[in-house]
């Protein structure tokens, strides 16, 4: 893509916390930043990406089906560690190329999800290649695009609105005579169950403990918060168990627990119920303490 169409993107993701419109609107979207492999300069480029849960996301070399690789895989292959932001986070990360079996099942599932790939690999004679981002870890506190505790609340909440909601519209897009549940919305499911469990339980062991103490008067507040958290996380772990029934890619009628279509219904009605209850506790969360977080000390 032209340079100009990089920068008016980039721009748009750091200044709206990773939300985009137009070509890239509705995706899931990160910034890569790799170093050039000849010339050693930094490059940021735009990038859709598969979750694929383990502290790793995927990224596919796609460059639209064009006969070379885009510059940043060929960056990456030179210097393999590379600076990857969310719009939330900003961290460190180490691509790795996947080869062989492994890179063909990541391409079949990133295909189920989204046909456009096969069509892109249909345009060239290179194997398009797949690429595994592993987050190095950091001693150090994390990186977030917020100014304030009570903005860095916010901004993370607001990305697990978007990728419920990108769930559900997969679950919507694939239609009810659909008779298997997604591979990789499977992967999307349980890697999105994951994270919102660290989110959790980093809130009950740091940041309730630090507010309870400072504010005894949020203690109404707080117990409220810490029983849906674990309402939530009894919603959540019903989703995996019926994840798990379903399991990935699987049409045969004869399966335990009943035909797919029907597996799959169920899928989605627990996505449905998650979907409400959390998003009456990240609201009730907002209002209560983002005026406590931002306040003057």
């Amino acid at each position: 893509m032209p340079n100009d169409f990089n920068r008016q993107v980039i721009e748009e993701f750091r200044s709206n916390a990773g939300q985009v419109g137009g070509y890239f609107e509705g995706a899931r979207l990160l910034l890569l930043t790799t170093t050039g492999a000849r010339t050693g300069t930094r490059h940021t480029t735009p990038v859709g990406y598969l979750p694929d849960g383990g502290g790793r996301v995927l990224v596919i070399g796609s460059a639209g089906g064009a006969p070379k690789h885009p510059d940043w895989f060929r960056n990456l292959l030179v210097h393999p560690q590379v600076t990857v932001e969310t719009g939330v986070f900003t961290y460190e990360a180490r691509a790795v190329v996947l080869e062989g079996e492994e890179r063909d099942r990541v391409f079949a599932r990133a295909v189920e999800a989204e046909p456009g790939w096969a069509e892109y690999q249909a345009k060239t004679d290179r194997v398009i290649p797949v690429v595994a981002l592993h987050e190095i870890p950091s001693d150090g506190p994390p990186n977030v695009a917020a100014s304030s505790m009570g903005e860095y609340l916010k901004v993370v909440h607001d990305a697990f609105r978007r990728e419920l909601a990108l769930i559900r519209k997969e679950f919507a897009d694939a239609g009810p005579g659909t008779t298997a549940l997604g591979a990789q919305l499977r992967v999307n499911c349980l890697t999105f169950c994951q994270g919102l469990h660290n989110h959790h339980t980093g809130e009950d062991v740091a940041m309730f403990p630090a507010l309870a103490g400072r504010h005894p008067e949020l203690a109404p507040v707080i117990d409220r918060l810490s029983r849906e958290h674990e309402q939530i996380a009894a919603l959540t772990e019903e989703l995996k168990t019926v994840i798990d029934t379903a399991g990935p890619n699987t049409a045969d009628p004869g399966n335990e627990g009943g035909p797919a279509p029907v597996r799959r219904e169920l899928v989605r009605k627990e996505v449905e119920r998650l979907t409400d209850a959390l998003e009456a506790h990240l609201t009730y969360e907002e209002e209560q303490l983002i005026p406590i977080l931002d306040a003057p000390v």
